[in-house]
């Protein structure tokens, strides 16, 4: 009996046991090759150019937006525009110095608030267990207020502080922006400290470390990357929120205080709310400070974000 012949390199086996190890010995590969006549090949080569024709037209809103800006609010940018007060009607010149003061004042105020209190809550949820039924609520209400309309923010905070205060103020208006962020640091902040890997828990739990000695040398700084993702998507939310500041803050065409005294607790301008006023005004100098005021307002919102993002493949490289 006379056994096929296969090169020393495909057989194995002892006598006449023959074994074949090329997996490819029955492929056909000029049937893999690509050819648009064939269904398989056209219908991919057609589902990634839909999907690329897609991303391009999403994007085209976007770029359009910064382009218009660009060219409308670029052309009136300047050094006074961002250090003077606002204009009063038929007024030339002016600025809106003022505004971007106010803004990161309020933004300041609440991130205060809200950063230590969403971080502190993320710690909870993260090491509480599966079966704790408060902490199950607790995350849902903040997936609830992640949805939240800012407006409602801020008739929260009017109804609250406004009113009970006999005013408008910068500090209404930093605790309904705090409203809308915490949220945000909450769920991004659990998920950072959800991603520390167990063997390092375990590890300072096998060196006698306390629970809350493992949260503060050990969570916190693996998570930090993460959590301070999430603070700046936040930040960058509350830059640009128009809604709660109108029944909060309001509008002030003046400084913040004196000097270098701030008071807080007086109505405050913003760069949202100046924008709103503006752009519905007839006069065609306020109208191209709204223009210049948008501008500002998004590159101070997309520094914001970017800075998120480098915070965020910090932490994907770790």
């Amino acid at each position: 009996m006379t056994a096929e012949v296969i090169p020393m390199e495909k057989r194995t086996g002892r006598g006449d046991d023959v074994i074949d190890l090329n997996p490819f010995r029955d492929i056909d590969f000029s049937e893999l090759e690509k050819s648009l006549r064939r269904p398989r090949t056209f219908f991919d080569l057609f589902m990634s150019g839909l999907v690329a024709f897609m991303t391009l037209l999403a994007l085209v809103p976007l770029f359009s937006v910064v382009l218009m800006l660009l060219w409308h609010g670029g052309q009136n940018l300047s050094i006074d525009v961002l250090t003077q007060l606002p204009p009063a009607p038929m007024e030339q010149g002016g600025g809106f110095g003022n505004a971007i003061i106010g803004t990161i004042i309020m933004v300041a105020l609440a991130g205060l608030i809200s950063i230590p209190l969403g971080i502190l809550t993320s710690v909870y949820l993260a090491q509480a267990k599966p079966e704790n039924g408060f902490a199950a609520a607790v995350r849902f209400a903040a997936k609830v207020l992640t949805g939240f309309p800012s407006i409602l923010a801020g008739v929260f905070a009017y109804g609250v502080l406004v009113l009970t205060m006999g005013g408008y103020s910068a500090f209404a208006g930093g605790v309904a922006l705090s409203i809308l962020m915490l949220p945000t640091i909450i769920l991004t902040s659990e998920d950072a400290i959800r991603m520390v890997p167990v063997k390092m828990k375990e590890a300072a739990i096998g060196m006698g470390a306390t629970t809350t000695q493992i949260v503060w040398m050990v969570l916190l700084p693996t998570a930090l990357p993460g959590i301070l993702t999430g603070v700046m998507l936040a930040i960058a939310r509350a830059a640009g929120e128009t809604a709660p500041l109108l029944f909060t803050a309001l509008f002030s065409n003046y400084w913040l205080g004196a000097g270098v005294k701030i008071d807080i607790m007086q109505p405050t301008a913003s760069l949202a709310v100046l924008i709103y006023n503006f752009a519905g005004m007839p006069f065609e100098n306020q109208v191209n400070l709204a223009w210049v005021a948008a501008l500002v307002l998004v590159v101070m919102v997309l520094i914001t974000n970017l800075i998120g993002q480098a915070f965020s493949r910090r932490q994907i490289h770790q």
